[in-house]
């Protein structure tokens, strides 16, 4: 693999049918276009320098895995399988709560599908897991090709509103200007905001799971991850731009779905069926991004003795098979249940965590293990490494403080994992001098 698979991996697992739906929240939570572009701006900022911390440690450690790896090399076997378990479950939540998305936006555009949404999720699911299986080169293909399309397609739709809008030259330069009525709840409503906008974000990281497939990851990671992030970037802000453009601040505040209502003025009658297209897109070539990176998670905990190590086999194609297929038996079982909503609920609390643990890793890998090959140096540390992990802590701290159920069943969820962690080290232990022992 090289820089187009990385930036197709990037682009893909960033770009969800999330930006369709977010502006929305945000513009509900700050009542104020320019308060709404500011904190994309500064959600760019964020992952941008996230982006680039991320891009050292992967240069420097290319290893299968992520976050796990990371963590692993800087705090310990433990960390590292917390790490590992917390960002495969994230991944696993995640693609259940899209094929189910996937299974509605179809419905939408075939409502004789409506009484059938779980298993044409489920269809999704064992479709884009079969191409998967049959390599990384058929599932790259796949990546390449959705996220190529849905950037073109987001581009056109954002093309359209500015260029087809009936509203034109009417959007008052004076709303730009104003301040929400209640100034007094500012900071909190730009906490809110700036949640929704960090978690839509999500995905950023992407590439970082492929190295060991890398052709040269010290020269190809820095251009597909930078790559990646700032398209991302532009593609969110010329997105709320063209919403912005199209639809008053009270009417994008007040919609679950902004992007469809921004549509039906655009395109009229159709409008619905368009966005609903590119949702569709959109959401494959996540399902696809994500079914990639989480058997690689998987993988690497297998071989490095955290898992039975049949997880660490892989076929002919160069797909993790066995955790492939482990990781789409409970997508499947997620969404036939519908039990993924906790999961979800959770997983803005485990994503800042997972962010935590790797800039914190690359204090400590900085300061202990400064032999350490590092093609990449990310631009400004400490600062910016450190201004990010001061901010993720910040969304944390949020995060608990908002959902104070989720974050407490997500404790205990870590603290479970510690008699595994020793179970699993006393098993490899005793399994250890049986080399044909499959854990």
């Amino acid at each position: 693999m090289g820089v187009g698979f990385g930036l197709a991996v990037g682009i893909g697992g960033t770009i969800g049918a999330g930006i369709l739906r977010t502006p929305g929240e945000v513009a509900a939570q700050l009542r104020s276009p320019w308060l709404v572009v500011a904190v994309w701006v500064l959600g760019g900022v964020y992952v941008f320098f996230c982006t680039a911390s991320v891009t050292e440690l992967a240069t420097m450690l290319p290893q299968e895995g992520g976050w796990y790896v990371y963590s692993r090399k800087a705090f310990g076997e433990y960390a590292g399988f917390v790490v590992g378990c917390c960002d495969w479950m994230m991944q696993t939540a995640a693609i259940a709560y899209l094929a189910v998305a996937f299974g509605e936006f179809a419905t939408g555009l075939q409502p004789g599908l409506g009484p059938h949404i779980k298993l044409v999720a489920v269809a999704a699911v064992v479709i884009l897991t079969l191409l998967n299986w049959l390599g990384l080169r058929a599932g790259s293909r796949v990546q390449e090709f959705t996220s190529l399309v849905k950037a073109l397609a987001l581009i056109a739709f954002v093309v359209a509103c500015f260029v087809v809008s009936p509203r034109g030259g009417a959007v008052d330069p004076s709303a730009f200007i104003s301040f929400p009525a209640s100034s007094g709840n500012i900071l909190l409503a730009l906490v809110v905001a700036l949640q929704a906008v960090i978690v839509t974000y999500d995905g950023w990281y992407s590439a970082i799971y492929f190295m060991e497939e890398d052709r040269d990851p010290a020269r190809n990671l820095p251009r597909s991850a930078i790559g990646g992030v700032v398209t991302c970037i532009a593609v969110f802000l010329l997105v709320n731009a063209a919403l912005l453009y199209v639809l008053p601040i009270a009417q994008m505040a007040a919609s679950r779905m902004p992007a469809a209502d921004a549509a039906m003025l655009v395109f009229g009658s159709h409008g619905k069926q368009i966005i609903l297209v590119i949702s569709l897109v959109t959401v494959v070539s996540t399902i696809n991004a994500l079914l990639l990176i989480s058997p690689r998670i998987l993988f690497a905990m297998g071989r490095d003795g955290l898992l039975p190590r049949r997880m660490a086999s892989v076929n002919s194609g160069g797909t993790p098979s066995v955790a492939l297929l482990i990781g789409a038996l409970a997508i499947i079982a997620l969404v036939l249940s519908g039990s993924f909503e906790t999961l979800i609920a959770i997983s803005s609390f485990l994503l800042v965590s997972v962010y935590i643990s790797g800039f914190a890793a690359l204090f400590r890998l900085r300061a202990g293990q400064s032999q350490l090959t590092r093609p990449f140096k990310v631009w400004g540390y400490p600062w910016t490494t450190l201004g990010v992990l001061l901010a993720s802590a910040g969304f944390l701290i949020a995060s608990v403080i908002s959902d104070i159920k989720h974050s407490l069943f997500t404790l205990v969820l870590i603290a479970i994992s510690y008699p595994v962690y020793l179970l699993v080290v006393k098993k490899r232990a005793a399994h250890s001098s049986d080399p044909t022992s499959s854990f």
